[in-house]
């Protein structure tokens, strides 16, 4: 089958059903910010090589994970293009839940969250257009499309900026209420997510059925790459176990979501974007809660200078 007949798949949704997508991705934000704490990212600053680390694995390694795999499977240009999107933009939501779940470093996964969510504003677009820039086909396709680097970060800043700092807000001036909120917020809005993407799969599930083959393999090899790789350099960098667990999952664990929103937003739902930023979506939770349930088996020894720490965020998560 030709793998241009993928763009030829436009999942179309009405204005209304792109805004419930924007506030589907902005609540989800909103209740992964009740989580973090001031109080977290001077925790982490004993380490900061651990920071370092782990924005570097997020910003950098996926992306350049990304585009090796682009250069040595040579997919369709929007397929390239769907999976640079989804490599530039900053952790997944779950990825809090899934460090906890794992053993990881709480504390750790939910700065890197917030710090990665801030320098989303910057990072998202750029990283996206550099290494889309890269590629010549994807280039080409950035040129047709004529995207303006300001919408992204318009889109940024109201999607994911914004609903940060109110979630921290709320949870620094009004604690209690943020306790109360926090367990319904994460299983409201993971819900309100699979529900639209599983409609949306729905209405499409034909094109869905007869392309998936071409997403599969490329969003399964570049996810496990990010976990093994951002593990990896975690040890190499002399962190200790907790700590690299912690990396493994914010490298790995995408914003899919926001992902769709961009693709919808500034791209008409091109289906080979479209097709990857879905299908990662599905995938990570796959892979995650795989990876989470293995290492939840071998619990890393306590890491000095963060006692309770795991503990106290895996009892938040549940």
């Amino acid at each position: 089958m030709d793998a241009s007949a993928i763009d030829q798949i436009q999942l179309s949704f009405s204005p209304a059903a792109l805004s419930a997508l924007n506030g589907i991705i902005a609540v989800i934000l909103f209740g992964v910010a009740l989580d973090i704490r001031w109080q977290d990212f001077v925790s982490v600053t004993r380490k900061p090589q651990a920071v370092m680390t782990g924005m570097f694995c997020q910003f950098l390694l996926l992306p350049a994970i990304a585009w090796i795999c682009i250069l040595l499977l040579d997919p369709h240009p929007s397929i390239a293009l769907g999976l640079l999107l989804v490599s530039a933009c900053p952790g997944g939501n779950v990825s809090n839940f899934l460090t906890a779940m794992g053993g990881g470093h709480a504390a750790l996964s939910v700065s890197l969250s917030g710090l990665s969510t801030a320098a989303s504003i910057i990072m998202t677009p750029a990283n996206f257009l550099f290494w889309a820039g890269l590629y010549p086909p994807t280039e080409a396709l950035l040129r047709d499309l004529s995207l303006s680097p300001v919408d992204i970060l318009t889109t940024v800043l109201l999607i994911l900026v914004l609903p940060t700092v109110l979630g921290m807000g709320l949870a620094a001036r009004y604690p209690g209420m943020a306790e109360r909120l926090r367990r319904p917020m994460r299983v409201a809005s993971m819900l309100m997510l699979a529900g639209f993407i599983l409609l949306g799969l729905a209405g499409n599930w034909q094109a869905f059925v007869q392309h998936i083959g071409v997403a599969f393999w490329i969003v399964a090899i570049v996810n496990a790459l990010g976990l093994c790789c951002g593990y990896g350099l975690a040890r190499v960098g002399r962190l200790n176990e907790s700590e690299a667990r912690a990396v493994a999952f914010e490298t790995g664990i995408q914003n899919s979501g926001f992902g769709l929103v961009l693709c919808f937003n500034h791209f008409a739902g091109l289906g080979g974007m479209a097709m990857i930023a879905a299908w990662w979506g599905v995938w990570h939770l796959i892979s995650g809660l795989t990876l989470a349930s293995v290492w939840k088996r071998y619990p890393p020894a306590s890491s000095p200078g963060a006692p309770g720490v795991n503990a106290s965020r895996s009892d938040a998560a549940r």
